[in-house]
């Protein structure tokens, strides 16, 4: 097995699992510290083969390194639930801490890819420290059936960190998947594919009565510890399914869906969810509630993957049938279509949104809510209305629903109620005052929505933003750095503390910023170009042509980066490459003066005298700056 991962397709046979075992069993033999795991979601849930591999690893980690089991709880407990028993989750935000109808936000969907980059991050701290160079085989046996945080995980580790930890994958999969399964992974990565033609191997047909007999033994052990549902849960659907109760799997896949969804692990919430509403109108044809506690968690998951379509389409053929005997679904249902259409949809129609927010507004007046309840809902909806008037640009009257929402929330609900709503508001007027250029109001409302939600990484990050525009650099450095330590590595953060170490003039930390924030999201055109500037104040020239490249690569029309690349070029004595990029540059900005004298100047050196002279004259009919025209004449 040459390549840094061995993809081995053939029927999920004892001859397959045998020949896997074997290749550990060689690599073992040969020093390198090997790991089999079992990547089959329906046998692991979301997480399977990671959670295999972190559960090996934790005894050494919790007896070396336990200062890693508290940096990184969120992701470890995310991957081994049952951790949450004697694992502090830190830095809990009112997303996390608010239920039911509290929990009026969901996370994006690049939450759980910072869970991945986290955990890479914990790998590679503990690899480097105890294993340094041992390298390492890690067996993944059903990988084509692995959920998507799954295979997510083994991906990004591969990519961030495969060579340099000395890691090797070899892949087990099924007949026709290899080739799925290595566009999967970086292009930069050697792949080798083992293809074997096995006779096929009939399984053994499962006991259906010994299988109930198990579920039950389960169900009464678990007894009501929602925990421990969710830690037995892929058993649990495993053997319901062999017993042949579909009424189990119903009440086990809805709650798969409802807690993946709530984790914000979407593609592996719509697992669970495949099927469901389906199951749900055949097994209880009249239990209403959970058809509709079905739909909405579907149609979040879709939204949550910036799928519109998808929850459109499910609305208009489910939704709508579902909530016509019920005033306060259709009032959801109506901000549901509202938030399709003026949000995710592209382009977005306003008016259509509009039109269905006062559709929601009349339900809403028509449903028996409780009167704390009742302003909640009004209040949640002309929330909607705001962002469609900053969407239009009509950001006073956004401001002034926000305000008008704030003061109905304090008058008619208690001190504890809704908070996460409550700072939601306040967030959505600090983002509407920053779009206005009121930086000041801005920060202070960010300042108000994060004394409710301290721990909320993305108000740091966003108020560092403000703070960083007016120029205020240590207190934008201040949260940058606290937006850092409140979660997993996300990209954008780390991209804005590097331009903030730069108009700092700390270009070795901008560097190392921007790196960080390349490593998580290597196509990244601000930290590209803020590298590339950063070498370019130190006179790293080649580092910098080399990230100047790589962002032209993204988009090739960025003529300024493209000017900033050959006045580099020339500076090296590259002349002809430096004359490419300026011809590119003026090419597609030929407004610029600055342009046509450095192409002066560069045509002068190679002897082209006229051309030079016309650049000039050129450069001149612009009417640059004052110090520019008299450098000009004294080209000239």
């Amino acid at each position: 097995m040459s390549g840094q991962i061995t993809i081995i397709e053939a029927a999920a046979t004892q001859i397959r699992r045998d020949w896997l075992a074997v290749q550990l069993k060689a690599d073992d033999q040969c020093g390198r510290r090997t790991f089999t795991l079992y990547c089959d979601f329906d046998a692991g849930g979301p997480w399977a083969g990671a959670n295999e591999l972190f559960a090996t690893l934790l005894p050494e980690i919790q007896a070396k390194r336990s200062d890693l089991m508290e940096r990184h709880s969120m992701e470890l407990a995310s991957v081994l639930p049952e951790l949450r028993r004697t694992v502090a989750v830190t830095n809990p935000t009112l997303t996390d801490l608010s239920d039911g109808p509290e929990r009026t936000r969901n996370y994006p969907a690049d939450r759980a890819y910072r869970i991945v980059h986290g955990l890479i991050d914990l790998l590679d701290t503990w690899k480097s420290t105890f294993n340094p160079g041992a390298p390492w085989t890690i067996g993944c046996d059903f990988y084509d059936r692995a959920g998507a945080m799954g295979s997510l995980f083994f991906t990004h580790l591969m990519r961030r960190r495969g060579k340099q930890l000395d890691l090797r994958l070899v892949l087990a999969v099924e007949h026709g998947k290899a080739d799925p399964v290595r566009s999967s992974f970086d292009p930069s990565i050697q792949v080798d594919t083992l293809r074997f033609h096995l006779p096929p191997c009939k399984a053994a047909q499962p006991d259906s009565c010994e299988a109930e007999r198990a579920a039950l033994e389960l169900e009464r052990q678990i007894g009501a510890d929602v925990l421990e549902r969710r830690i037995n849960l892929p058993k649990l659907i495993q053997l319901w399914r062999i017993a042949g109760r579909p009424e189990k799997l119903l009440a086990y896949k809805h709650f798969g869906l409802e807690v993946y969804n709530t984790a914000g692990l979407y593609k592996d919430a719509l697992r669970y969810g495949e099927g469901l509403l389906e199951l749900a109108a055949e097994q209880r044809p009249g239990d209403l509630p959970v058809r509709w506690s079905i739909f909405v968690k579907l149609i979040m998951s879709h939204l949550g993957l910036n799928d519109a379509q998808a929850a459109i389409t499910l609305t208009e053929e489910e939704g709508f049938k579902i909530a016509d005997t019920c005033a306060e679904w259709r009032a959801d249902l109506f901000y549901y279509m509202a938030m399709f259409h003026a949000r995710f949809v592209k382009p977005r129609n306003l008016d259509k949104g509009e039109e269905y927010l006062e559709r929601g507004l009349i339900e809403i007046g028509r449903a028996n809510f409780p009167e704390g309840q009742y302003y909640f809902n009004v209040v949640f909806n002309r929330n909607g209305l705001a962002m469609i008037r900053t969407f239009q640009r009509r950001f006073q009257e956004a401001v002034e629903l926000c305000k008008k929402g704030i003061n109905m929330l304090e008058t008619h609900l208690g001190a504890g109620e809704h908070r996460l709503h409550r700072s939601v508001l306040y967030y959505n007027m600090a983002q509407v005052y920053h779009a206005i250029g009121l930086e000041h109001e801005a920060l202070k409302y960010y300042s108000v929505a994060m004394e409710m939600d301290p721990n909320y990484s993305e108000y740091h990050n966003e108020r560092g933003n403000v703070f960083l525009s007016l120029g205020m650099l240590e207190d934008a450095k201040a949260d940058y750095l606290k937006a850092i330590e409140l979660s997993p590595p996300y990209f954008e953060v780390f991209a804005n503390l590097g331009q903030c170490h730069r108009r700092l003039g700390a270009m070795s930390e901008a560097i190392e910023s921007y790196s960080r924030a390349l490593d998580i999201e290597p196509d990244q055109m601000l930290a590209l170009l803020g590298r590339a500037k950063s070498h370019e104040t130190l006179g790293c020239s080649a580092a910098a042509i080399e990230d100047y490249s790589a962002a032209l690569a993204l988009d090739p029309n960025q003529w300024e980066a493209i000017a900033s690349r050959g006045v580099l070029f020339y500076e090296a004595g590259e002349l002809a490459a430096s004359l490419a990029d300026f011809n590119d540059a003026i090419r597609i900005n030929p407004g610029v003066a600055d342009l046509y004298h450095n192409r002066a100047t560069l045509l002068t050196d190679l002897g082209r005298i006229r051309e030079a002279e016309a650049d000039l004259e050129t450069a001149l009919s612009l009417k640059p700056p004052a110090a520019d025209i008299a450098a000009i004449h004294f080209t000239l």
